[in-house]
């Protein structure tokens, strides 16, 4: 890919639609992500957004009586042709809840890596710091490496949970609402870290909190009932929306 290329396509979506059973799900989705950007998926709850970003890396595919048609892309290639296990190397996931494993801050950074067959203990190590240091948690855990992550604070536990994600060197970054769970100050800390990091990833997070939105995307897709009923650049979007539908909810008449 050519990153000098102003809004390069990273995933593009041809009318996807997903059925849980009975219950039609995601009713023909069509959205281009671009690469490097972050692009919030906003919307009320039930409305198809969580479901949708676990399209990006095939987590639906764990669901039985789940169906999905239509096409997704990354880097033009359907991620049906990806070996799943691949592809969530390449898209990583970062959860609601943080959900560190239990076993050493050193451990739960190079778990992925050893999965992946390297067991060089100096290569490892570099791989643990760089991506401590890229999800802004080094200088704070850097002389209890062997403690469990689970003695970390919440908001540390999240950016071990993203630091976990960076070890594997994704291409992309999957956030479903990862401050939700958060106290404001951990909030802004995962907020500033984003911004930083999507110099080096494309970035597709949930998050019920519009505020959080304008805060931190470049662009920003309203679902509602399953449909996106508008996407644009986030700074559009919210100031000159041009769907009544959008314009209802983020000025709080429903929602």
């Amino acid at each position: 890919m050519n990153n000098n290329i102003e809004n390069n396509t990273m995933f593009k979506a041809n009318n996807i639609n997903l059925s849980y059973g009975d219950k039609h799900v995601l009713k023909d989705v069509n959205i281009e992500i671009y690469e490097k950007k972050v692009t919030a998926f906003i919307g009320p709850s039930g409305c198809g957004k969580s479901t949708f970003l676990r399209c990006f890396d095939r987590l639906n595919d764990l669901i039985p009586d789940c169906r999905i048609s239509g096409e997704l892309f990354l880097d033009e290639k359907n991620v049906e042709d990806y070996n799943p296990i691949v592809l969530r190397s390449m898209v990583g996931m970062v959860f609601q809840s943080p959900n560190p494993f239990p076993m050493s801050i050193f451990d739960n950074v190079a778990y992925g890596p050893r999965c992946q067959g390297i067991k060089n203990k100096k290569i490892l190590r570099e791989i643990v710091v760089n991506s401590l240091k890229k999800a802004a948690l080094y200088d704070e855990v850097k002389d209890r490496l062997k403690d469990s992550g689970l003695s970390l604070s919440g908001g540390q536990q999240q950016r071990l949970c993203i630091a976990r994600t960076i070890a594997m060197e994704p291409e992309v970054i999957l956030m479903d609402e990862p401050t939700s769970a958060l106290d404001p100050i951990a909030t802004l800390k995962i907020e500033k870290l984003i911004l930083e990091l999507k110099k080096d990833y494309s970035i597709i997070i949930v998050t019920h909190n519009m505020q959080q939105a304008t805060r931190i995307s470049d662009y920003t897709a309203f679902f509602m009932l399953g449909e996106i009923i508008e996407y644009n650049e986030t700074i559009e979007l919210f100031s000159r929306p041009k769907n009544k539908k959008t314009e209802d909810y983020i000025t709080g008449r429903f929602g």
